[in-house]
């Protein structure tokens, strides 16, 4: 595993546990399908959240939410809709939120939870 993919597996592992310590079920981790992968799909009271997790080392290629472009956003409502096709459940609310996740020297971690981003 290279230090990009320890730094991804390390963010998705505090954001998993940034969800469990408030409370929120965890449905899926890495769901993939033909149009890509969701790194998180977790319920906050009764909305539904797809979660896209950033995570970087250092600010030297800016700060991990501004890897969430347009297209990405785009790439996640289609995988969204995927997953709520493959689950066959119904939700009220769906929300995509971003975890940004910054990785210190010393393997600390800080997470922002962006919530329904646009």
């Amino acid at each position: 595993m290279t230090t990009a993919q320890q730094v991804g597996r390390i963010g998705e592992d505090a954001a998993y546990e940034w969800m469990v310590d408030r409370g929120w079920r965890v449905l899926a981790r890495n769901w993939r399908c033909e149009h890509g992968e969701i790194d998180l799909v977790g319920v906050e009271d009764d909305t539904l959240v797809i979660a896209e997790v950033k995570a970087r080392r250092s600010g030297a290629t800016g700060l991990p939410q501004e890897a969430v472009t347009p297209r990405k956003l785009a790439r996640l409502r289609r995988l969204a809709g995927a997953w709520l096709g493959a689950s066959g459940r119904h939700w009220s609310q769906v929300r995509i939120d971003v975890f940004a996740v910054r990785v210190g020297p010393d393997a600390s971690v800080n997470v922002e939870h962006l919530r329904g981003v646009e």
